[in-house]
């Protein structure tokens, strides 16, 4: 499909083996690029151990643990928020990663102890070997597929939101106007595809709960330049949560929500700092 190339050309094109660990996608022509999840973790140090034995790199900004990927953060304290419910029933169902090998880092995550459930069945029967799943311990889903090509074991790769099929086409406009992103499709699936990440939709029978509570309360996007993105944003009649701030990092911040119950964090990061060694 000629999103999944896209998005596939668009990372390997960036990110390189050396140094992606901490490395965001480049900023498109909104000055946006995607950043993080947030998971308000109830065991910060279970969480912890699950994304490092996925392959990721622990950074510590402002004594705060930060999971890198490939075009992704990962932030796993909210003040001292704790999040109820995962993903599922919320309006982002799930987040994915890709991979080189599907088989060989499920393998690798087994033996580190990470939990991986099997891929979706294949038409003539048995599991997809291409796909699998991960669930933190609280709740958070990730889809896991496969792109052989790819030069680094796991990058950051969707996040897949829920909604009544009515909304979809509001809401792949509305990301897509918002953030400038593109609009595609992904086996016949409307996607707006960003630097870092692809936006997919699916069907909802019913309206989803909003995610400012839950595990994953929400991600962010990375801007280049906070005070000309907000008022754009203002411009556009997109009302902020809360005044512009900073973090505990030190990172400029403020919340918007989208139409449909989507906390989104807009972000202008400052230097993550050193790699730190995890001790298991």
């Amino acid at each position: 499909m000629k999103t999944k190339v896209f998005v596939a050309l668009l990372l390997a094109s960036t990110l390189t083996a050396a140094n992606a660990a901490a490395q965001l996608a480049p900023f498109n022509q909104a000055g946006v690029t995607m950043g993080h999840w947030h998971i308000a973790s109830k065991d910060v140090e279970a969480n912890k151990k699950l994304f490092l034995a996925m392959g990721g790199t622990l950074y510590m900004p402002g004594g705060q643990p930060l999971i890198a990927f490939p075009g992704l953060y990962i932030s796993l304290i909210l003040g001292t928020e704790k999040g109820e419910g995962g993903t599922v029933g919320s309006v982002v169902n799930h987040v994915g990663f890709i991979v080189d090998n599907v088989q060989k880092r499920v393998a690798e995550w087994k033996a580190a102890g990470v939990k991986v459930l099997p891929g979706g069945a294949l038409p003539a029967g048995g599991n997809r070997l291409d796909q699998a799943y991960v669930e933190t311990p609280d709740g958070v889903r990730m889809e896991i597929l496969e792109d052989k090509t790819q030069a680094v074991p796991i990058r950051n790769e969707h996040i897949h939101l829920s909604l009544p099929a009515a909304e979809i086409p509001k809401a792949q406009a509305w990301y897509a106007k918002t953030f400038g992103g593109e609009i595609g499709t992904r086996n016949n699936a409307p996607v707006v595809n960003l630097p870092g990440v692809q936006l997919r939709f699916n069907t909802a029978d019913t309206k989803q709960a909003p995610t400012r509570g839950r595990v994953l309360d929400h991600f962010g996007f990375d801007v280049k330049v906070h005070a000309d993105f907000v008022k754009k944003l203002e411009a556009e009649g997109i009302k902020l949560d809360q005044p512009v701030g900073k973090g505990a990092t030190g990172n400029t911040i403020v919340y918007i929500t989208d139409p449909w119950g989507t906390r989104i964090e807009i972000v202008q990061r400052l230097p993550v700092g050193p790699q730190v060694q995890a001790t298991q």
